[in-house]
C-alpha cells in the first residue's frame, strides 16, 4: 500500500511542485489521489520493464496489488448522493483514437475496477467538456492548447468533486481583517474566520496541527481538513520535506480525539487553483522510461490494431479549493496523454568550448578517429 512505502510517489512530487511554488511565493494545490489514479489506470495498461518500473514508483508488488490499492483508495470517494454532508464523486474516463483498439482484457479490467468507459472522441474538446462538467465548472481547460496533436492516440483522464459542509459553521458575521504574514516577513490584510469552540487541535515537534471535521450524515464516510501550522513564519519547507520523506508523516501527526480549549482560533478564507504539468517532474523521480521510445503499453492494445507505439507525452493536473464559513468545495483532474511517438524535451546544443570528437563507424563501433579541440583557429602544433 502506498502508505507503506519508505516514500510516497504522489506526496514526492507535492514536495518538488510544492517548492517550486514556495519559491515563486505561490500558493499550491494538488490531488495525490487524482494524479495516482491515473498513472496507477495506465501502469494495468502497461507490459514488461515499463510495468516494473511503474508498480516500483507506485508501490505496488503486482497490477493485482495495484488495482486493490485502487478499490481502497477510490472507495471513499464514488459518489455519495446529495445527503446533508460531505458530497463526493470521482469519475475515470479513456478517450481513444479511432485507429486503436483497446485490448479487452485491459478494457474490461479499466471498466470494472476504475469504472472507467473508452469512449472514440474528439480529444482536447470533449476531454476538457468532460473534465469541467464533472467538476461542476471548477476545472476548465485542462488539457491546453498545443498538448493534443495528430499524434495523440489515447488519453486517460479523471475528475474529482468534494464539497463538504463543517460540522461546527463558522458564524459569518464574526469573520473579520487581520493580519497574515508572508515569507518574505510582509504581512497583509486578509479576512479571517474564528468561533469560540472547543477544537481538535495537538502539537508536535515544530508545529501544530487542527482537525476539522465535515458534518456526517448516517452512514457516510467520514471527511476532515487538517491544517499543520509550523511554529515559525518560515517554517513552510522545512514542514513540507517531513511530509514527502518520512513515511506515514501525516498518519501519525493526526490531532487527539478528544477537543481542546483554544484562546485564540483563526482561519482564514482562501480560495486557491493551481496546474501544471508533471512529466518533467515525475521523469526527475526516476519514472522515466513511459516517456521514452522503450515504453511498453501494449496491454492497453488488441493486437489488431494498426498503431500500438503508445508513449506518454504529458500528464496534465489541475486543482482548485474554497473554503468559508459553511465548509470547502474543492475538485481536481489529472489527463495523462499518449503518443504514437516519444516526446523529448528540446535541448541546446552549442559546441562554443572545448571538446572531444570521434568518427565511429557505428555497425561494428570501431573508432576511426578521436580526438580534441581546444582552439578551432588552431590548425597545426
Amino acid at each position: 500500500m502506498a502508505d507503506q512505502l519508505p516514500k510516497d510517489s504522489c506526496l514526492g512530487l507535492a514536495e518538488r511542485v510544492g517548492l517550486e511554488a514556495i519559491a515563486n511565493r505561490s500558493n499550491f494545490v494538488f490531488s495525490p489521489l487524482s494524479i495516482r489514479a491515473a498513472l496507477n489506470l495506465a501502469a494495468v495498461g502497461s507490459k514488461e520493464e515499463t510495468l516494473d518500473r511503474m508498480l516500483s514508483f507506485l508501490g505496488s508488488g503486482s497490477v493485482d496489488e495495484l488495482n486493490a490499492d485502487s478499490a481502497r483508495l477510490l472507495g471513499p470517494v464514488r459518489l455519495n448522493g446529495t445527503q446533508p454532508g460531505a458530497i463526493t464523486s470521482f469519475v475515470n474516463g479513456i478517450w481513444v483514437d479511432q485507429s486503436l483498439d483497446l485490448n479487452p482484457v485491459f478494457k474490461g479490467m479499466v471498466e470494472s475496477v476504475y469504472r472507467a468507459a473508452a469512449k472514440s472522441v474528439d480529444f482536447q474538446n470533449q476531454v476538457n467538456g468532460w473534465v469541467e462538467k464533472e467538476t461542476n465548472g471548477f476545472i476548465k481547460d485542462l488539457l491546453p492548447a498545443g498538448s493534443v496533436d495528430s499524434m495523440t492516440r489515447l488519453i486517460i483522464a479523471n475528475a474529482l468533486y468534494f464539497k463538504g459542509t463543517w460540522e461546527d459553521k463558522f458564524d459569518a458575521s464574526k469573520t473579520r481583517d487581520e493580519e497574515f504574514h508572508l515569507l518574505d516577513g510582509s504581512t497583509i490584510k486578509a479576512p479571517f474566520m474564528t468561533m469560540k469552540k472547543d477544537q481538535f487541535i495537538s502539537s508536535f515537534d515544530g508545529f501544530q496541527v487542527l482537525r476539522l471535521p465535515y458534518r456526517k450524515h448516517k452512514e457516510e464516510k467520514s471527511f476532515s481538513m487538517y491544517i499543520f501550522l509550523p511554529d515559525e513564519g518560515f517554517g513552510l519547507h522545512r514542514l513540507l520535506e517531513k511530509v514527502a520523506n518520512e513515511p506515514g508523516f501525516i498518519q501519525n501527526h493526526t490531532p487527539r480525539p478528544r477537543r481542546v480549549e483554544v484562546r485564540r482560533f483563526m482561519i482564514p478564507k482562501f480560495k486557491i487553483s493551481y496546474g501544471f504539468e508533471a512529466s518533467k517532474v515525475l521523469k526527475s523521480m526516476g519514472l522515466e522510461l513511459p516517456f521514452c521510445p522503450r515504453a511498453d503499453f501494449t496491454g492497453m492494445t488488441a493486437s489488431s490494431s494498426s498503431d500500438r507505439s503508445l508513449y506518454i507525452s504529458s500528464v496534465h493536473h489541475k486543482a482548485t479549493i474554497e473554503l468559508e464559513e459553511e465548509g470547502t468545495v474543492a475538485s481536481a483532474a489529472t489527463a495523462v496523454v499518449a503518443t504514437a511517438m516519444c516526446y523529448v524535451e528540446p535541448e541546446d546544443f552549442v559546441a562554443d568550448h572545448p571538446f572531444m570528437f570521434v568518427i565511429r563507424e557505428d555497425a561494428t563501433g570501431s573508432l576511426l578517429f578521436l580526438g580534441l579541440l581546444v582552439n578551432p583557429l588552431l590548425s597545426t602544433p
